[in-house]
């Protein structure tokens, strides 16, 4: 296995996971990390980050607030200078805002999940495109995480169904303009995996009849599986749009 990351297995292939400390991120990033990748672990808080990497030297602690610009170019800086490049991004970082119909939303929860879902994306995927685009061989990854909420919302979630059409906007002009620089980017839409911002699932939500019901979940072993899948893709193929979801979830039909 050469450093560019070229050949058979993942051995020395380099991933970088925003939102690494926990539920999507951090299970994606345990299951790359034990297939034998580097693993950048970039995530707000550097505690949840440092017992995901467990003292791995083929892990990255990169503490960064991805919706500080100055942070992001920082980080990214880092994982070129410590692997001299960047294969894959997971575009995963992202926060919900409390349910409620748009009058009753404060500006100030609207402004932290464009901050953190769109801004954030912005600027992770700016920084990896760049490296991708200077890095020797050139070319990588982009992936993105939508939502179910890309296609179909749920009652009173105005800024995070609205930040993740703006994902799926990100998703697309990516595609296009990486073609020439061999960037690939496509998009990973969940809906329902079992993590702690899922939880509440389990216990009830409210649904678009007014009614609360309680959903099925499922684990989020199956989403990093997934996210693993697109990652190992060659560079001549490529996911645009994938949906996992626990398999009787309110989606289809909803709405």
């Amino acid at each position: 296995m050469t450093r560019d990351g070229q050949g058979n297995g993942a051995e020395g292939r380099v991933i970088a996971i925003t939102g690494a400390g926990s539920g999507i991120g951090k299970a994606t990033a345990e299951l790359f990390a034990g297939r034998g990748w580097r693993v950048a672990l970039i995530g707000r808080r550097a505690e949840p980050l440092e017992a995901v990497a467990r003292g791995a030297e083929t892990c990255l602690v990169l503490p960064c607030d991805v919706s500080d610009p100055g942070a992001v170019e920082a980080a990214f800086s880092r994982i070129e200078d410590r692997w001299g490049r960047l294969d894959v991004l997971f575009n995963n970082a992202g926060i919900a805002a409390p349910a409620a119909p748009i009058d009753e939303i404060a500006v100030a929860d609207w402004q932290a999940v464009c901050d953190i879902n769109i801004t954030g994306a912005f600027l992770a995927a700016r920084a990896a495109f760049g490296l991708m685009r200077r890095q020797e061989p050139q070319g990588g990854r982009i992936i993105n995480n939508g939502s179910i909420s890309a296609h179909a919302p749920r009652p009173g979630s105005v800024p995070y169904t609205v930040s993740k059409h703006a994902m799926t906007g990100l998703t697309r002009t990516l595609s296009l303009d990486g073609r020439r620089f061999g960037i690939a980017c496509g998009q990973i839409d969940i809906g329902n995996a079992m993590t702690d911002m899922a939880e509440v699932f389990t216990r009830g939500v409210p649904q678009a009849d007014g009614a609360v019901r309680a959903e099925p979940v499922m684990d989020v072993a199956h989403v990093a599986a997934s996210v693993l899948y697109m990652a190992e893709l060659p560079p001549e193929a490529n996911v645009q749009f994938h949906t996992i979801m626990a398999t009787a979830m309110p989606f289809i039909g909803r709405g």
